[in-house]
């Protein structure tokens, strides 16, 4: 196994039914991480999820780093993996998942995946186009849901979460966290990518990006809901997290292509893994090889 499983783990009955009722407190929707403005921005491009030139471009080109920043540092984290399928038995849970540009080189990779969105129409493109692979049909499943109304049903299943250019978009950050602990199994893993809260992202992020290349349609960032990654750590360790790496990410709109840096200063990338049963974080280390430039190993000032 790469991860600790739920098995190994003893629970009495009722210390369950304590952590349900904490779960339901914690994660209830009148606390709810969806922010309905959101909702709407992303309503509207539904159908453009898989147009390689359209708007999700820079995601789509996203996958070229981050699909390999996830899976080495799950591989270095275990010695048992496939050849041919790195991440078989592994059940990733990925949060916002659009119309599953991520999901689907997860699913590749051997991953069971759920892929969980609270638009509809996003889920319904995602279901038709990995309806395409026979293979990916059995390895992936998704929900149009949000993170909050599967805690109860998935609390402490998942091996590992990934929530790629969701957090800028949440309505409560914190509730988003707790509720990633509440379904992660004890010493799971936590992928998150992300946009700095600096005058440098405004400018790139929002006024380059948006205003002046298009390169993503205006209105779809708000510069206040930007997180720094200070922030992220800090709610993360509270939450029962260990943040393992926080690397930089820059995207080069000449050639449509991500690159790591040693910066954060715009985009990041973080990895976090929650403790163990005893309060113990698990050994981990941060990826020793990365497809094309290799990020830096140590977490932001």
């Amino acid at each position: 196994m790469l991860l600790k499983s739920r098995s190994s783990l003893p629970v009495s009955l009722p210390e369950r039914k304590s952590s349900m009722f904490t779960v339901r407190r914690l994660c209830s929707t009148s606390h709810s991480s969806v922010d309905s403005k959101e909702m709407k921005k992303f309503q509207l491009l539904a159908h453009k999820w898989w147009d390689e030139e359209g708007e999700f471009s820079a995601l789509h080109s996203m996958n070229d780093i981050r699909v390999p920043f996830i899976r080495d540092s799950l591989l270095n984290m275990s010695s048992d993996y496939h050849l041919g399928n790195p991440l078989a038995g592994v059940k990733i849970l990925d949060v916002g998942c659009g119309g599953g540009l991520l999901s689907e080189p997860l699913g590749r990779l051997g991953a069971s995946v759920t892929g969980i969105d609270p638009l509809e129409d996003n889920i319904r493109t995602a279901d038709q186009h990995k309806s395409f692979d026979p293979v990916l049909a059995k390895r992936i499943q998704y929900k149009s849901s949000s993170l909050e109304e599967i805690v109860e049903e998935f609390m402490e299943t998942f091996d590992v979460i990934v929530a790629s250019e969701v957090v800028e978009h949440v309505a409560d950050l914190e509730t988003f966290i707790k509720c990633c602990s509440q379904v992660l199994k004890p010493e799971g893993s936590l992928f998150i990518t992300t946009i700095n809260k600096t005058q440098l992202s405004y400018v790139l992020g929002i006024v380059v990006a948006e205003k002046i290349l298009g390169i993503v349609p205006e209105g779809t960032h708000e510069w206040e809901k930007f997180v720094p990654p200070e922030e992220l750590e800090r709610l993360l360790e509270a939450n029962g997290f260990s943040v393992k790496a926080v690397n930089g990410m820059l995207y080069n709109p000449l050639s449509g292509s991500w690159s790591w840096m040693e910066s954060t200063s715009v985009n990041y990338a973080l990895h976090a893994v929650k403790s163990g049963a005893q309060g113990e974080s698990s050994p981990t280390d941060t990826p020793s090889e990365m497809e094309g430039e290799q990020p830096s190993a140590t977490a932001a000032p």
